[in-house]
């Protein structure tokens, strides 16, 4: 097989490049126990905080601060009847659906970062069957159940964007809607202790679009999706987990407090600097 060269290599790990992940440095447990604090307080419950810190740092591509949320979750009184390992599920799911936002490189890299600083009784607890398989005999439930959450997130322009993207090219929306909302963000029917549901799912996008900056048409799309998860009772629904303070982050003030609160955490984990996705790239020329 072909070697690269000292120089290629050389390159591609050059220190402007930013190859590794962004470590947490000091100011990003207080950030996160903040923030943990913050919500107790706005009665918004474990579940949301977790999964929208969890969504920034994938994003911001630091698995140390996922690590920190994962202890941090743990020691909170409030969240007594779940687990260790429950709570690792949770993160490693909110992970898992940051793809269809993120890409999967960054998902990745945080998420093998992640499991490998987890103890070893928990690793050796979660789950290692997969659940998104297409299979010849439920393709089309799975199909149906991602035009279902698009519709949810998008009613009342639900056909007309699926018009738009395909304008862009016929086969993005076909791809939006099989390989992401079908396929990822669109829970399989499963037994499972903490699903990323329709209100988690719609905070994973807008943290992870408001961490990468340059999308505020999607962030603001998704704030509307979050909304019309209480609009049009989706949040209710028969297997849909009850959110604390979900419906309050549904509201003006809840919205400006959930993206106040995301950009403190850019700002912890980036070090005021801003997202990782291109900012700071300063090659010599």
């Amino acid at each position: 097989m072909t070697k690269l060269s000292d120089a290629v290599k050389a390159l591609v790990n050059a220190a402007h490049a930013k190859p590794g992940h962004t470590r947490a440095a000091a100011r990003v447990k207080p950030a996160l126990e903040r923030f943990a604090s913050d919500a107790q307080e706005k009665r918004v419950g474990v579940l949301p905080w977790v999964t929208l810190s969890t969504a920034v740092s994938a994003t911001m591509n630091c698995p140390e601060a996922m690590t920190q949320i994962y202890h941090l979750a743990n020691a909170s009184p409030h969240q007594p009847r779940r687990t260790a390992v429950q709570i690792a599920e949770l993160i490693r799911e909110v992970g898992l659906k940051c793809i269809s936002f993120n890409g999967i490189p960054r998902t990745i890299n945080t998420l093998g970062e992640f499991h490998a600083s987890l103890p070893s009784e928990v690793t050796s607890a979660l789950s290692t069957t997969p659940t998104r398989e297409f299979t010849p005999s439920n393709l089309e439930r799975r199909k149906l159940d991602g035009l279902v959450l698009w519709d949810s997130v998008y009613y009342g322009f639900e056909r007309k964007l699926q018009a738009k993207l395909a304008k862009s090219h016929p086969d993005l929306p076909v791809h939006i809607l099989d390989a992401h909302y079908a396929h990822l963000l669109s829970n399989p029917p499963m037994e499972w202790p903490l699903p990323v549901g329709r209100v988690l799912t719609s905070l994973v996008a807008i943290a992870c679009l408001r961490a990468q900056t340059g999308v505020g048409p999607q962030v603001l799309s998704h704030v509307f999706g979050l909304r019309k998860a209480y609009e049009l009772e989706d949040a209710y629904a028969e297997d849909e987990r009850h959110i604390d303070g979900g419906k309050w982050l549904a509201t003006d003030d809840g919205n400006l407090w959930l993206l106040e609160s995301v950009d403190k955490l850019i700002h912890a984990i980036g070090g005021g600097e801003g997202t990782t996705f291109a900012p700071g790239f300063r090659p010599k020329l």
